[in-house]
């Protein structure tokens, strides 16, 4: 009695075969180490020139005097800010510190899971900015965690920004922009999510292949028909000609 040989796989074959599994499963480590260091280096980025900005306006630029840059659109102004963008609870600069650090430790926590280099833009741009104004709230006078943050960026006669204010706004715009097109902050789209087939699936799964399998014993049983047909058109033509 003889027997078929069993196919003999090689490694090569295993390892081409395991391949499209390893690229179509999660961010690899090596991806998500790039998009680390592209936030950490926005991160540095934005946070080094805000505060080389700062201290220059602080040196430079004297309280209440305007620089204009581009006639009333946009000047120089130095100013000492209490509160938030618009002077908005110029009173509550402790709990604006809370926020600020709170905002921190969520970026930090949610870059974890970092997979879209859209998010770590937006995330880089964003803990840059939170941090350049956290510092001057934790350190500046007049005490700790109540200091006033410099503006000196005066966009006409509405309200007097910092650069680590522009990054915020970016980061802003950024997210929404991703929050729109459907892009989660691990890379993968919101329309990729799969419904899990539940007994309900099931059922009407079960009836649309009992309806396909109906309609293809119907078109069987139409089938004979013509047969049946051409057959009785044979016995007529023999008939007639036998008449003749």
């Amino acid at each position: 009695m003889s027997t078929t040989p069993e196919p003999v796989t090689s490694n090569d074959e295993l390892t081409t075969s395991a391949a499209p599994e390893r690229a179509a499963g999660p961010t690899s480590t090596a991806h998500r180490r790039r998009l680390m260091a592209l936030l950490t280096g926005l991160t540095v980025v934005v946070l080094v020139i805000d505060q080389v900005a700062k201290a220059w306006a602080v040196a430079s630029l004297v309280p209440g005097e305007r620089t204009p840059v581009l006639g009333d659109l946009l000047g120089l102004s130095l100013v000492y800010n209490p509160g938030a963008a618009l002077s908005i609870a110029t009173g509550m600069t402790w709990l604006l510190t809370g926020v600020a650090v709170a905002v921190a430790v969520v970026i930090v926590r949610a870059s974890r899971r970092i997979g879209s280099t859209g998010w770590a833009v937006a995330l880089g741009l964003l803990l840059g900015g939170a941090l350049g104004n956290l510092i001057y709230r934790l350190f500046r006078e007049p005490s700790f965690v109540r200091g006033e943050v410099v503006d000196f960026i005066a966009y006409a006669h509405v309200f007097v920004g910092n650069v680590a204010d522009i990054a915020i706004v970016v980061a802003a715009v950024v997210i929404v922009l991703l929050s729109i097109r459907g892009i989660r902050i691990d890379g993968t789209l919101e329309s990729s999510r799969v419904k899990e087939p539940g007994p309900h699936d099931a059922h009407r799964a079960a009836d649309a292949a009992a309806a396909d399998a109906a309609a293809a014993d119907s078109d069987v049983g139409s089938g004979a028909a013509p047969e049946g047909d051409a057959h009785r058109a044979a016995q007529d033509a023999t008939v007639d000609s036998t008449d003749v």
